[in-house]
């Protein structure tokens, strides 16, 4: 049973039979990325983490702008999408302000504030004769042999523009070598420059001093122009449209298709403009015009056009006595001794039970170990993995190679249209097969995003027939990515439960087959039976609730945007079931309506570590034969119910299902830290501050185990 205390709900069980009006998906995100940019201002994060903030700011409203902006856009085209330039307008509003607040806090408190902590940006005006002279040089020896300022006439159109790529716009005086007066350049600039340049410390006494590159450039605009004069100029950024759009029921190789396809993406249609805030209007309308955007979709920002390239000054910055300061103290994941003992083959503990890994409170590298254990043990026979993100660099990767070459049989599920990472698994896809491996890319239409790893292996075991087969497996909420699990809040699951590993054998055996199976006997898979069953155990749920019985529901996702289920959540809260909901990102369910959703409570927690784990919690009576408790891949949204291969699994030891309870759900209902709450407007407001953060008691839990 679940030991936590349920939150008071004054009100009583509504009769309404009627839906709220959802939420905007798209302002939904952007609610995230106020949450996120709020961090900002938190006195009681280090300087340095601040500006880290500002820069996730900037890489999460470039994909949304590459993608779910874009995706709007087009939908504008299509009868029946409920999308309506009203709504558009009212986005394009809401990022603007969220931009322009971005922008003001990196200028009017973050940077002032690392200025007097001996961090500087210096600016061509602020820096002297002698930084001056180094910069200069600095220009000439690795910036000017690769820039290529285009003159603009009939002969020399307005050239390609990758996407979110650093130019400059120039408008010229005088004529050119041939006596004509075309008097507009661009200047593209290469991305295998740094933004961020280091000063020598010798030239800045008593601080760090950095230049970017925007100014080195600036600096020296007339320099690749002789003979005539600058008289205008401004950066500017085009965002396009970076969906990867492949024909699939035309396609006879996917990954040619998509390789074919990676060269075109950085020229897609364009949906957003930046320039500099001083940027002549002249200039900026000669661009809109070129990127056929209307006025609505430039963005004048009040520095670089490309903050999210400050993170090149985070890494820089020395460790200097007091740079620690600036900085989260450092948290290194601990290996779960006490579960996995270091001396012992994980087999043989898995043997006992399963292990619950919580990350990146607790090391990913059991993971590696387990699969490293495989791979040079004789007695493995197989191995079978899906890969979804897992880094151009990988030792999981490297492990797989290594298995092929000592005579394992190897399956790897690689999922090729994972965004933005397709190049990196189009990579290893190559690699894979290139020492035997067996590669599939899972289901054309159907993205395989479930994170399976199964071993099979021969034991000895007593009676006539000397050996048998015993399937390992290991489940997670998280990508396959040491990086990116020292940065997410993810859980693992080591198992040697037959009826998991058989369920995940025979989810292999589909991706690869393509035929059906038997009906799974403990794991639920989208788009065949996840969906199906949560609904039917929320109305389980509303059912006990209708019957006095107590009644409760936790939800922590990514994202809440599918309707069937957020309806589904509804009915139960009006039929008296007491829902919490912990959605990171977007949640498209207003709470707090009288007689529709006063039961349901909504939060998201925004702190240190990106919230990424997906834990389910049903409660329909009394006894602990009356709760569910589900570990899974998949967010609430339509696309991973019905468009995504992902899968949940029961947690059904009942001192683990516990664990979960105190570490994943717990500590973020009353987090009164990190926490925010949704509002019936769709605004977000944060929680009763002064409190306990959820991430930092998980911190100090595993820093004293």
């Amino acid at each position: 049973m679940i030991s936590i205390a349920s939150a008071a709900v004054n009100s009583e069980p509504g009769a309404a039979n009627f839906m709220p009006p959802l939420l905007s998906r798209e302002r939904a995100m952007l609610e995230f990325n106020r949450r996120v940019l709020a961090q900002a201002h938190r006195e009681d994060v280090p300087m340095l983490e601040r500006l880290r903030y500002i820069c996730i700011v900037s890489s999460n409203m470039d994909e949304f702008f590459e993608v779910r902006f874009a995706d709007y856009i087009e939908s504008l085209r299509q009868p029946g999408s409920g999308a309506s330039l009203r709504e558009l307008a009212v986005v394009a509003a809401e990022a603007h302000a969220i931009i322009d607040e971005q922008y003001a806090t990196f200028n009017d408190e973050v940077m002032p504030r690392l200025q007097r902590k001996g961090i500087r940006i210096l600016n061509h005006a602020d820096r002297d004769e002698v930084q001056r002279r180094w910069v200069s040089r600095f220009f000439e020896a690795q910036v000017r042999p690769l820039l290529v300022p285009v003159g603009l006439d009939p002969a020399h159109p307005f050239p390609q523009v990758a996407n979110k790529s650093l130019n400059f716009i120039v408008r010229l005086s005088g004529k050119d070598a041939f006596g004509r007066e075309n008097t507009t350049a661009i200047v593209k600039v290469p991305r295998v420059l740094p933004r961020v340049i280091r000063l020598p410390a010798d030239l800045t006494p008593g601080c760090q001093g950095f230049v970017l590159l925007t100014s080195v450039i600036r600096a020296h605009l007339g320099e690749l122009f002789p003979g005539r004069e600058v008289v205008a100029f401004s950066q500017f950024r085009v965002t396009r449209d970076s969906d990867l759009e492949v024909d699939q029921d035309d396609v006879t190789n996917l990954r040619q298709a998509l390789r074919s396809g990676l060269t075109t993406r950085h020229y897609g249609q364009a949906v957003r403009l930046e320039v500099v805030n001083t940027c002549p209007t002249e200039l900026s309308d000669f661009l809109l015009q070129q990127f056929d955007l209307p006025e609505a979709a430039l963005y004048r920002v009040n520095g670089p056009v490309n903050l999210v390239r400050l993170n090149q000054l985070i890494d820089q910055a020395d460790e200097r006595t007091e740079l620690p300061k600036l900085r989260f103290k450092p948290h290194e994941p601990l290996w779960p001794a006490a579960r996995l003992p270091r001396d012992k083959s994980i087999f043989a503990t898995l043997r006992k039970g399963d292990v619950f890994l919580h990350h990146p409170f607790e090391s990913f590298d059991p993971v590696i170990q387990f699969l490293r254990e495989a791979v040079h043990d004789p007695d493995v026979l197989a191995i079978k993995q899906t890969i979804y993100r897992t880094g151009s660099e990988s030792p999981l990767m490297d492990l797989l190679i290594e298995a092929a070459r000592r005579g394992k049989e190897v399956m790897c599920v690689v999922e090729l249209k994972a965004r933005f990472d397709e190049e990196a698994n189009i990579n290893w896809a190559e690699r894979l097969e290139a020492v035997g491996v067996q590669v599939v890319y899972g289901i054309v239409g159907l993205k395989t995003h479930a994170k399976l790893l199964l071993v099979t292996r021969r034991e000895v075991k007593a009676g006539p027939d000397k050996s048998r087969l015993r399937r390992y497996a290991h489940l997670s909420t998280g990508n396959y990515n040491p990086k990116s699990a020292r940065l997410y809040t993810d859980v693992g699951y080591l198992t040697a439960d037959k009826e998991l590993t058989a369920d995940a054998d025979a989810v292999f055996q589909q991706l690869a087959s393509l035929g059906k199976t038997r009906p799974l006997r403990a794991l639920l898979q989208a788009p065949f039976t996840l969906h199906k069953k949560m609904l039917q155990h929320i109305a389980r749920v509303a059912d006990a609730a209708r019957a006095g019985l107590p009644a409760r529901i936790i939800v922590k996702v990514n994202a809440l945007t599918d309707p069937a289920l957020i309806e589904s959540l509804v009915r139960a809260g009006q039929a008296g079931a007491d829902i919490d909901l912990i959605v990171r990102g977007a949640c498209m369910l207003p709470p707090g309506i009288a007689g529709v959703t006063d039961r349901i409570r909504v939060r998201a927690v925004v702190g240190r570590f990106l919230e990424h784990s997906r834990v389910v919690y049903f409660r329909w009576g009394s006894t602990d034969a009356d709760e569910l408790l589900f570990l899974s891949s998949a967010d609430w949204m339509s696309r991973n119910m019905f468009r995504r291969i992902e899968v949940a699994w029961p947690v059904r030891d009942l001192t683990m299902r516990q664990r979960v309870i105190d570490e994943c759900l717990v500590p973020y209902l009353f987090d009164a830290c990190d926490a925010w709450e949704l509002q019936s407007s769709g605004h977000y407001v944060r929680a009763a501050s002064g409190g306990a953060s959820a991430q930092q008691a998980l911190i100090q839990r595993y820093s004293k185990v």
